[in-house]
């Protein structure tokens, strides 16, 4: 399990919220990759979930990151702790 700390301002970055008007919100990304890459291997996974983190600007660890490949790659859910600051 995963935990992130998010400036309460920055909190559209992580989740989709219908009402941001920030574009790449990381849950909507996850969620995708999740579906279309499940059962790839984690190598192909990590830089997509790099990439889409970065986009976010969330400053997601390389161990955070390789977990959550390593839980769309087994199909397995994946949990996530967000601090709100």
């Amino acid at each position: 399990m995963g935990e992130i700390s998010v400036d309460r301002q920055h909190l559209d970055r992580l989740l989709a919220d219908s009402a941001s008007t920030y574009e790449a919100p990381y849950q909507r990304a996850f969620a995708e990759l999740a579906e279309a890459r499940r059962g790839r291997p984690v190598a192909e996974i990590l830089p997509l979930l790099r990439r889409a983190a970065d986009e976010a600007l969330l400053g997601f660890t390389d161990a955070d990151l390789r977990e959550q490949a390593e839980a769309i790659s087994a199909g397995e859910r994946y949990v996530l702790r967000v601090t709100v600051a």
